[in-house]
């Protein structure tokens, strides 16, 4: 699709294809939780999430609890975990049918009053559990204070998070969450006298470790159209396309220098184009000064000097091109966002959804 401006573009059909392989690697019978967290990473979280559920998704996850309440406001019906709530989200959690993760005592405590006030004796929730990651979740030797405390109201779900089922030369460590969750599942299993449903794999874990789906399994980056894995290229498609055009191209001297503090300067006589993307639009400083490439005519691009706030600048030195053609960052086609982001040694997850809001948004089927 040309572009007059700076766009993303959102391609519904890409989507639809990543969901149809994700699913394909799991049972018929094992449900679907779509991450749609930090707006669909970088999309539009609304156009996302009423495709997915159009799709058949059995849930929706995000992080904060305004992102679910958005959602519920925009009109999604079906169920949304949230995966970080706060101590004063629950009133608004419940108002809206969110199912919250209770990561801790302090957490489990404010959902409990938050209960009380609004004389509920059950609602929805999900246990988390550490196994490894060690960022939030409650741990194994908890087990038995935790059951008194949620006896009388059951968790939906016990869930924990792999933190490198992407990388098989850690397989070892993956194995060993894996059997601290079983492990974790069966105490608390035999504590609250009820068998509990579970999910745990992401989308790394359906694609290397598919054995362990249990009842449900979440896919956030998968769905977007990165396998972490170059051998899931083929299957999976980037959803997200960004372009912009060139706004002025203006040749330098040798000596010349382009941008704040003199962040470039020419080495022989050279052309430089300006983009009217920066780091406000999240392409980050840390791809200025030749790290970063771009494409134009199938040609790349270094981007020289500094990032600015609202423009940058490429060295079009040896590329034909014109004021107003297009310059690609990345696409589902000849150059991811995977590519574009290791040439400043991040990875496709950051540069996704720093995608600012202030960009044009158009949506493909």
């Amino acid at each position: 699709m040309p572009v007059k401006e700076t766009t993303v573009e959102i391609k519904l059909k890409n989507l639809k294809n990543n969901l149809e392989y994700l699913k394909s690697k799991i049972t018929s019978k094992t449900k679907f939780m779509a991450v749609v967290k930090a707006f669909s990473y970088g999309s539009d979280s609304r156009v996302v999430s009423q495709e997915l559920e159009r799709l058949g998704v059995n849930y929706l996850a995000v992080a904060y609890t305004q992102e679910g309440v958005d959602l519920r406001k925009f009109g999604i019906k079906i169920p949304i975990l949230i995966l970080h709530p706060q101590e004063k989200d629950f009133d608004n959690i419940i108002e809206n049918q969110l199912e919250p993760s209770i990561y801790s005592f302090r957490i489990l405590s404010f959902f409990i009053k938050a209960l009380k006030k609004k004389n509920k004796t059950s609602y929805p929730y999900h246990i988390k559990f550490n196994t490894g990651l060690n960022r939030i979740g409650f741990l194994k030797k908890d087990i038995h204070k935790l059951s008194k405390l949620i006896k009388s109201n059951l968790p939906k779900y016990l869930f924990s998070h792999l933190g490198a089922s992407e990388d098989l030369n850690e397989k070892k460590y993956t194995k060993k969450q894996i059997e601290e969750f079983i492990s974790i599942d069966k105490a608390l299993e035999i504590e609250l006298e009820t068998p509990l449903k579970k999910h745990l794999l992401n989308t790394s874990g359906i694609l290397n470790y598919s054995d362990y789906q249990f009842d449900m399994v979440r896919s956030g980056i998968g769905l977007y159209g990165f396998g972490n894995d170059i051998k899931f290229e083929k299957n999976l498609k980037p959803v997200l396309t960004l372009k912009t055009i060139i706004s002025q191209i203006h040749e330098i001297k040798k000596g010349e220098s382009v941008g704040y503090n003199k962040g470039f300067v020419a080495k022989t006589n050279s052309v430089i184009a300006t983009l009217p993307i920066g780091h406000a639009d999240g392409i980050g400083r840390q791809y200025g000064n030749e790290k970063g490439e771009v494409l134009i005519e199938n040609k790349m691009a270094k981007i020289v000097g500094n990032v600015c706030m609202d423009m940058l600048m490429i060295d079009v030195t040896n590329i034909k091109c014109e004021e107003g053609d297009e310059v690609v960052f990345f696409d589902d086609k000849s150059y991811s966002a995977e590519e574009f982001s290791k040439k400043a040694n991040t990875i496709s997850y950051e540069l996704i959804s720093s995608i600012s809001r202030r960009i044009k948004r158009v949506v493909s089927r």
